[in-house]
């Protein structure tokens, strides 16, 4: 009797060790995911350009009449590609409807896609989309040669390719804007350029 407490005791033991080391092991995955943190939009080489004119394009929108690609004169415009499956594309939604209220003063955010309409009604109404241009058509992915998601197209309010790429982060997001305002068009570029300053200050030297 002594020997199967003793022994169901130590089985406890053994279990809240193992739960201990579970959660000791999962708070170190977030402070590393914090520390390595995602950096700028990874940039598409497909597609427009950056600093290319955008095509003329009116597209469907599930939420009122069409959308005009390269918008009204004076707008700029962000282009969020997303997918109903997309459980990346869903988490960065509050972050898209932050900036498309922060930045409303110069900038108009529309969302893209492509696939079953009936599908994009229920993420409409789920997610509350319902103030957003939607534009569906396969067209519109195909121009800015979109193979991943979520994906985002910052075009300026001359109708020209400003920032793009792969947005997995707010940060991500943002880095677009950071992009159009320096002219460098992503984090990518910026380390390259960088790298060559720095390698033309030593061959000088």
């Amino acid at each position: 009797m002594n020997i199967l407490i003793f022994s169901n005791i130590a089985l406890w033991v053994v279990v809240l060790v193992q739960i201990a080391i579970i959660f000791a092991l999962a708070r170190q995955i977030g402070i590393l995911f914090e520390r390595v943190s995602p950096v700028g939009a990874m940039i598409s080489d497909s597609g427009p350009d950056i600093g290319e004119t955008v095509p003329q394009m009116a597209l469907p929108n599930l939420n009122g009449p069409e959308f005009a690609l390269g918008g009204p004169e004076g707008r700029a415009q962000l282009v969020f590609f997303l997918s109903t499956t997309c459980p990346i594309c869903k988490a960065l939604l509050p972050a898209i409807k932050s900036i498309r209220d922060d930045e409303k003063g110069w900038l108009d955010v529309a969302l893209a896609s492509d696939g079953r309409e009936a599908a994009h009604r229920r993420l409409i109404e789920a997610e509350d989309l319902t103030s957003f241009p939607y534009a569906l058509s396969s067209d519109l992915g195909m121009t800015f040669k979109v193979a991943k998601l979520p994906f985002a197209v910052l075009i300026g309010a001359d109708g020209k390719v400003r920032a793009k790429g792969l947005v997995n982060s707010r940060e991500q997001l943002e880095s677009l804007f950071t992009a159009s305002e320096t002219g460098i068009p992503s984090y990518q570029a910026a380390v390259a350029q960088q790298m060559g300053a720095t390698q033309f200050s030593s061959e000088r030297i």
